[in-house]
């Protein structure tokens, strides 16, 4: 399983670090599968996809897109290449925060602000039912195009989680791995979604 990281600059030491939360792993190792980070500055991720041939992708959180205001443009063609090529091999994708929020640029759905969503609980509900979810965003999307099914969205209308309806590919707002412990039902889509 290969897991994308964000970017964070250390001015003082003059370095562009990529950079996951350690609990990021932890999580991939629950649902059980060994996580391995992919660099944002390689050449050609799909060669990198190629060569590890991992059981699927996973588009984690950090770093805004550039087009919205972030200053990663290469986090941005690290998950753009990463799931073209999800898409061109038919590889699993799992997104989550800006890993949805790639997914749903790629697809051509487009990002708003959004309030009440950064470092709150809140309510979701759709095909998997109703739950609480953590949120730390600030942009998301309202609607989506037709290559996507909404599965979970706020009161407020904000979508929360999408399944792509031609590709293995799922995404949701929350983050996983800040629940402690775990929340089984993310692991049980995870493993479904990776087999």
């Amino acid at each position: 399983m290969i897991y994308t990281q964000r970017v964070e600059v250390v001015e003082s030491y003059g370095e562009w670090r990529d950079c996951a939360d350690q609990n990021i792993p932890r999580f991939l190792q629950e649902c059980g599968y060994l996580p391995v980070p992919v660099p944002n500055v390689i050449r050609e991720p799909a060669t990198f996809v190629k060569a590890l041939q991992p059981a699927g992708i996973v588009l984690t959180g950090g770093n805004s897109l550039e087009k919205y205001g972030g200053t990663a443009p290469e986090r941005d063609r690290t998950d753009y290449c990463l799931i073209e090529t999800a898409v061109k091999h038919k590889i699993p994708v799992y997104g989550f925060c800006r890993g949805m929020q790639s997914i749903l640029d790629y697809f051509g759905c487009k990002l708003e602000d959004v309030e009440h969503h950064v470092a709150v609980r809140h309510q979701v509900h759709g095909r998997w039912g109703d739950f609480e979810v953590n949120s730390y965003h600030n942009q998301s999307c309202m609607e989506v195009t037709k290559e996507l099914e909404v599965m979970a969205q706020t009161e407020d209308g904000v979508v929360e989680a999408v399944m792509s309806l031609d590709y293995p590919i799922l995404a949701a707002m929350w983050h996983p791995e800040r629940e402690n412990p775990f929340k089984d039902g993310d692991i049980k889509r995870l493993q479904k979604l990776f087999g």
